[in-house]
């Protein structure tokens, strides 16, 4: 999910401040507290975004939209160090905080684009459908003679009305034994079609708001929980 910046919140942020000084005291810091200065404070926050500021006008630092680890629970993006990465083998069912029902992962779902024009369809495998709203392209090797045919051209998305998804060639991203061998690409929304949306210059749409409900983008599923299309 795109990373953003999250409104000041003072009661928010002296609860922190109490938590992390409480902690301290605990762990027998010895220190002197009359020089204490809280890094969320408003003197220092301003100190931090002047300072932000100057660097992007002098060109040392940049703004781009990237992937982050955003948790619809808590409403904030996690560090990756903040994030646990579970390698799945198979059905698996798994809890989903804010979610009363465990949720399927780990099973290959197939379904077909069809493409512009013509009776033909692509059929294409993943783990993940309920990202499908999001695609906006289609991966296949460049050396898979059954797609061959179809590189350079595009599939209409059959819920997104006028969304046209270019169906491109990469070798790094697609292993052509695995599933159909055409890969779906949601490139807001995973770390490998991120890649090879900036490879292949595709769009990048985000479906899902703050809390997990999907937005404008998702068309006729908008403010459906994103969990729910499983």
């Amino acid at each position: 999910m795109e990373g953003k910046v999250l409104p000041r919140n003072d009661v928010t942020h002296n609860r922190y401040h109490q938590a992390i000084k409480t902690q301290l005291k605990r762990l027998g810091g010895s220190l002197d507290w009359t020089r204490e200065a809280f890094s969320m404070s408003p003197e220092l926050s301003k100190a931090v975004e002047e300072t932000f500021i100057r660097f992007h006008e002098e060109g040392l630092i940049y703004r781009s939209t990237r992937l982050v680890h955003w948790c619809c629970q808590l409403n904030t993006a996690l560090s990756n160090e903040e994030a646990d990465h579970e390698e799945i083998k198979g059905r698996t069912f798994k809890k989903v905080p804010g979610y009363d029902q465990a949720v399927e992962f780990g099973v290959l779902t197939s379904f077909a684009y069809q493409i512009e024009g013509t009776n033909e369809r692509i059929i294409i495998a993943t783990t993940r459908p309920e990202t499908m709203l999001g695609d906006t392209g289609i991966a296949v090797h460049p050396d898979d003679k059954r797609y061959q045919h179809l590189i350079g051209k595009v599939a209409v998305h059959p819920f997104i009305d006028g969304r046209k998804l270019p169906i491109v060639a990469d070798a790094t991203l697609v292993d052509m034994e695995f599933g159909t061998g055409a890969v779906k690409l949601t490139p807001a929304h995973d770390e490998n079609d991120y890649e090879a949306g900036k490879r292949h210059n595709l769009q990048f749409i985000n479906i899902l708001n703050d809390d997990g409900t999907l937005n404008e983008n998702a068309g006729p599923w908008k403010v459906f929980h994103i969990t729910k299309l499983r």
